[in-house]
């Protein structure tokens, strides 16, 4: 009984994290939650008996990936500021 409690659970936490990240509007919380995904999802190859995939899962899915995504949208944010530290120093009334 408790085995399908933990099964239902993983599934229930994979969906919800899926639909969270896809409607997220916020990047970073995005990346987060993909990386939080990822992690379920390798305790879920951990319940299938699969630890190769889960440990694969884990280091690519939710450790390389999210660190390349997290630098991503740093990299968003500071172009971003510049851009509007750039259209603020042209402006017409910046001089003024």
């Amino acid at each position: 009984m408790t085995e399908w409690l933990l099964d239902g659970l993983l599934v229930f936490t994979l969906l919800m994290t899926a639909s969270a990240t896809l409607v997220s509007r916020d990047l970073f919380r995005a990346v987060v939650l993909f990386i939080a995904f990822g992690l379920v999802m390798a305790a879920c190859w951990v319940r299938l008996d699969a630890p190769n995939i889960a440990l694969a899962e884990a280091a690519i899915g939710a450790g390389l990936s999210g660190v390349l995504f997290l630098d991503a949208v740093s990299q968003l944010r500071r172009g971003q500021t510049r851009k509007r530290s750039a259209s603020a120093d042209q402006s017409p009334e910046a001089g003024t």
